[in-house]
């Protein structure tokens, strides 16, 4: 009895080592994977296709690297251009391990491939913009200036086991400080420009003032003119018409001009006259008097 339950004991863990050493050798390479399997820290196999794969357990390891189309997005770097203007360039690049074993030797995880290539890439972004003008940049010459930049970049991480699709600027801006230098300077200039126009303004408007004042003036004086003719020639003919009735009733006329007289000089309560009853002036008075 002792005996059967002692073989089954070391059955069971002879069982268990051997299911032990079965996962120990098995992994799976996915679909979107490629693999290297270490001995000692050496690399002796490429894995390119997917599904279950076996190794020595304990003397072997296995290294995954992604096969699928990775994005590198490093930040923005400050590059200055053959005409001395700065800029901060934003860039992006896409790329593939495809040889892993290259790229283990080279730069061993994917963290420092990317650390790598963004070395590259800046690296290419400044020799290749350092030979252009921002106004070429600017022009139909970016594209060609693209192609420079994609084929500097393709060589040089080829010697990493990258193969880099493209590369691409998504925007370059002038430096912070620039731009508010730019600023400055465009507000100083509407500034001025706004002086100008104002002081030009200004002066129209004093002109306009001006030549209104005198049109004003010249319209005033040509009214009086005007007027003064006509007055004139209103007492003209007031002056014949009065001439002719005069002629024609002088009694009449020295009447109306005492009660004119008479009307002036008694229409204020406070007017006092010393004259003698036989004066002139109370010719017409006195004969109304005697007629009552």
């Amino acid at each position: 009895m002792n005996n059967k339950i002692g073989i089954i004991q070391v059955f069971a863990i002879v069982f268990g080592a051997v299911l032990i050493l079965l996962f120990s050798s098995a992994y799976i390479v996915y679909q979107p994977e490629q693999a290297i399997v270490l001995q000692f820290g050496e690399p002796i196999r490429v894995i390119n296709e997917p599904g279950l794969k076996f190794k020595i357990p304990f003397v072997q390891n296995v290294i995954f690297y992604d096969s699928r189309l990775l994005n590198l997005d490093p930040p923005a770097q400050e590059v200055v251009l053959n005409d001395k203007k700065r800029l901060d360039v934003d860039s992006f690049t896409r790329y593939r391990i495809i040889n892993p074993l290259q790229f283990y030797q080279t730069v061993r995880t994917e963290d420092q491939a990317r650390s790598k290539l963004a070395e590259i890439v800046n690296s290419s972004l400044r020799k290749v913009l350092g030979r252009v003008t921002l106004t070429e940049l600017l022009s139909q010459q970016r594209t060609q200036i693209m192609h420079d930049i994609s084929a500097i970049v393709k060589k040089d991480a080829e010697a990493i086991g990258v193969s880099v699709a493209d590369v691409r600027i998504r925007r370059a801006d002038l430096p912070r400080e620039v731009m508010q230098a730019i600023n400055d300077r465009m507000k100083t200039e509407r500034q001025r420009d706004a002086k100008e126009f104002r002081a030009k303004g200004q002066q129209q408007a004093r002109n306009i003032r001006a030549t209104a004042d005198k049109e004003a003036t010249i319209i005033v004086a040509e009214a009086e003119k005007n007027a003064q003719i006509t007055r004139g020639q209103g007492d003209k003919e007031a002056v014949e018409l009065w001439n002719k009735i005069v002629g024609q009733d002088v009694d009449f006329y020295e009447f109306y001009r005492s009660l004119d007289a008479y009307k002036k000089s008694l229409s204020n309560d406070e007017t006092s006259l010393v004259l003698s009853p036989d004066s002139d002036f109370f010719k017409y008075f006195n004969k109304t008097m005697r007629n009552k």
